[in-house]
């Protein structure tokens, strides 16, 4: 396993980062949730990835119960809030009240007593974003986080909120965690540029594009059996991506993995880390032996004329648009 600084940090994380959105507390009970845990902790992986509203808070504690009798300083955990975790007007959003509670709620679940990433999961528009900072602040200054990021924030956002923090002096965000693959590549235009000048990572998430970047879905076929396109709570983010002319596309990466000597979903992995802006790649997993494969895609080294001939290939099923940050989660 290889590791990078994370932002401004000092902190490293490694390439390859496990996370349990969808899987954990919902697609795989819990005993085949530990395996794949410790086939990344097998592989090398110490950066674990999640969210308080993952299977509505089930994913934090079984990730949580997974990680038990592991030593505890040579683990990264990461977790966001933002999405409602209950039904009441303040079980959701930045503002002082919820995160507050919800940073509880998550050391609880994960069975820590402090989150080393704590990451705002989306902006909130009905927040003073001087009150989320604060808070942020707060909850580093007392111990109970380490460092602080975003997930699915625009360039305007991060922007507005890293010269509020500057103007302010309070504690900085050092990441964003985007969705990034070799098809949608939204974050390059702006986002990217933004944080390369501002010193904070990326660490995306679905480096797959929910699984069509490993080739299982055939052109002018169903879905396989078993497949998140298959499962009602999957299906609705690989849906965008189950074109012919997308699958079609994919189908050409093949060689070019061949070549490599690297199956396509550790191609497509590997992709997403030949950019220096990019500190770690999500994997998830409902198979031990999927942690496993991933996990070969850290320090690979693709060479830019490779890289040159993967554009050609995708070409116009590649989705750059900038306004769609946010738009697919």
């Amino acid at each position: 396993m290889k590791f990078r600084r994370l932002g401004r940090s000092g902190l490293q994380v490694s390439e390859i980062a496990y996370g349990n959105w969808v899987t954990h507390g919902a697609q795989i009970d819990d005993g085949r949730a530990a395996e794949c845990v410790h086939a990344a902790l097998d592989a090398g992986i110490t950066t674990f990835d999640t969210a308080d509203m993952y299977a509505g808070t089930a994913a934090e504690a079984v990730l949580g119960k997974a990680l038990r009798g592991q030593r505890r300083e040579s683990l990264v955990l990461s977790t966001k809030v933002f999405f409602p975790t209950g039904p009441g007007p303040n079980d959701g959003g930045l503002s002082r009240k919820h995160l507050t509670e919800a940073v509880h709620g998550s050391l609880t679940r994960l069975g820590t007593d402090y989150i080393d990433l704590y990451q705002a999961h989306r902006f909130d528009e009905r927040t003073p974003l001087e009150e989320t900072l604060k808070t942020f602040d707060d909850l580093v200054r007392q111990g109970k986080v380490l460092y602080i990021g975003v997930s699915e924030w625009t360039a305007d956002q991060i922007a507005r909120a890293v010269k509020l923090a500057r103007d302010l002096g309070l504690e900085r965000f050092v990441s964003n965690q985007p969705q990034y693959s070799m098809l949608w590549r939204v974050i390059e235009p702006e986002i990217v540029p933004l944080c390369e000048r501002e010193e904070l990572s990326q660490i995306v998430w679905s480096p797959l594009a929910q699984g069509v970047l490993t080739g299982k879905y055939l052109p002018g076929q169903p879905p396989p059996a078993g497949s998140r396109a298959t499962d009602e709570a999957g299906a609705r983010w690989v849906r965008s991506f189950l074109r012919d002319e997308v699958l079609e596309r994919v189908q050409q990466l093949v060689p070019i993995a061949r070549e490599l000597d690297l199956t396509l979903a550790q191609l497509a992995v590997a992709w997403t880390l030949q950019n220096p802006n990019v500190a770690a790649a999500i994997v998830g997993a409902s198979r031990p032996e999927q942690v496993r494969d991933s996990a070969k895609a850290a320090g690979v080294r693709i060479d830019p004329a490779v890289m040159r001939r993967i554009d050609t290939v995708l070409g116009p099923v590649v989705e750059r648009d900038p306004t769609k940050v946010d738009s697919a989660e």
